[in-house]
């Protein structure tokens, strides 16, 4: 089975993770798939695959002793951002047209608004019906490596040994929690989960969620003066003290931001969830410190007590824990270059479980798969850029080079 056929078969499972759930996985559905994966290891040859009882797939592509044992990781799960349920795949040829993905609902995928697709003239796009998200984040990852396995067993060339892991909710921030790193026993090893071809990601957000309660207090608006406080006034007033020029919408690069997530509340009480990224460890103090600060204004104009945050961090930038092997990184770029293809450093503005797990001990950039627009209605992935993103894996794997 080649990579396009792999996924096509993996989007068709519904994996989407749950934030609110206290389990591991987060969705009984995730271990649908992980069930499925073990049993297509086991038949291509990969006896040690198993899933542990927290959703986790693991397997095993012996390689050459004398070589480092690399690692190759993907997440099974989707964003909750948008319904991963009854997927409809399908393979469109790229004009320069509008890509019309809806017919009925008038849905079109369009260059105006997605300007990578001018890249992608000529080749073949995978979409959907314009109603869910596709999955390439990240079952992509997840079928180029089994098409990497697949090809290291059936070939036999000299590799390293291969070590597989697939983890659940990596879109709730959890990948990393229950992952095996000693067990998987690789020297390093790279996530599976970028997008356009050649990017090479060693860099990511800091992260912090944060919870500011705002606690009112309800009097008749008819004898209100100098007496209510109106939690949804003073939750707009903090939101307001945030720059506008550190949202999301207005950053890019190396530039984070400060996200309003979620907003609900009344008069008694009011409360906002935000979220808090940037590369740089300086600027990301600053930012969870500037809600504090709001806080205390606030407090000296409504009272003590009136604004409450609370402000816990996610993960951190990779960089710091690469920065000492970047051979690792090195060997992901000559690999991109014996293939022709160009490759790209850039910042990834999210993260990823390679992020936390080079924090667990195990050295960990991203590596590109061909997608766009993931946790939303038109991410698409590009079928010639998926097929290369998995001959970039045996490439890596099958390093001339390569030494302990």
């Amino acid at each position: 089975m080649n990579v396009i056929d792999r996924f096509l078969k993996y989007v068709s499972f519904d994996t989407e993770s749950c934030e609110s759930s206290p389990t591991c996985p987060s969705t009984d559905k995730q271990k649908l798939l992980g069930a499925a994966l073990v049993e297509e290891m086991q038949a291509m040859g990969i006896a040690d695959a198993f899933m542990d009882d927290n959703g986790y797939v693991y397997g095993t592509v012996p390689g050459d002793p004398s070589l480092p044992t690399i690692g190759l990781i993907a997440h099974m799960d989707t964003s909750p951002a948008c319904s991963g349920a009854n997927v409809k795949a399908k393979i469109v040829e790229y004009t320069g047209e509008d890509v019309c993905l809806n017919e009925e609902q008038g849905i079109y995928l369009s260059a105006k608004d997605y300007p990578y697709l001018n890249k992608c003239l000529g080749k073949h796009l995978i979409v959907t019906d314009g109603t869910t998200l596709l999955g390439a984040d990240n079952k992509a990852g997840v079928a180029e490596i089994l098409a990497c396995a697949e090809y290291l067993i059936n070939e036999k060339p000299r590799h390293a040994t291969l070590k597989i892991g697939f983890t659940p909710d990596e879109e709730i921030g959890r990948g990393a929690d229950e992952f095996d790193v000693e067990g998987f026993a690789a020297d390093y090893a790279y996530t599976v989960d970028g997008g356009e071809l050649g990017g090479i990601e060693y860099e990511n957000f800091n992260a912090a969620a944060a919870t500011v309660t705002i606690s009112g207090r309800s009097i008749h608006p008819g004898s209100a003066k100098n007496k209510m406080i109106n939690a949804i006034q003073v939750a707009m007033e903090f939101h307001a003290m945030l720059p506008v020029h550190e949202r999301p919408e207005s950053t890019e690069g190396y530039e984070g931001f400060t996200m309003l997530m979620h907003i609900d509340g009344g008069v008694e009480k009011a409360t906002l969830r935000y979220i808090v990224r940037d590369h740089d460890d300086e600027k990301f103090e600053q930012k969870k410190d500037r809600l504090y600060q709001i806080a205390v204004y606030l407090d000296s104009i409504y009272g003590e007590g009136t604004v409450e945050v609370e402000c816990n961090d996610n993960y951190y930038n990779m960089r710091r824990q690469i920065e000492p092997v970047m051979y690792v990184v090195e060997r992901a770029r000559n690999a991109m270059e014996r293939l022709g293809i160009t490759p790209e450093s850039v910042p990834v503005r999210g993260g990823t479980d390679g992020a936390r797990l080079s924090f667990m001990g195990l050295p960990c950039p991203n590596l590109c798969t061909g997608g766009q627009n993931y946790h939303g209605r038109f991410e698409y992935a590009v079928v010639e850029e998926m097929e290369s993103c998995a001959r970039i894996l045996v490439e890596i794997l099958t390093d001339p080079n390569l030494t302990k």
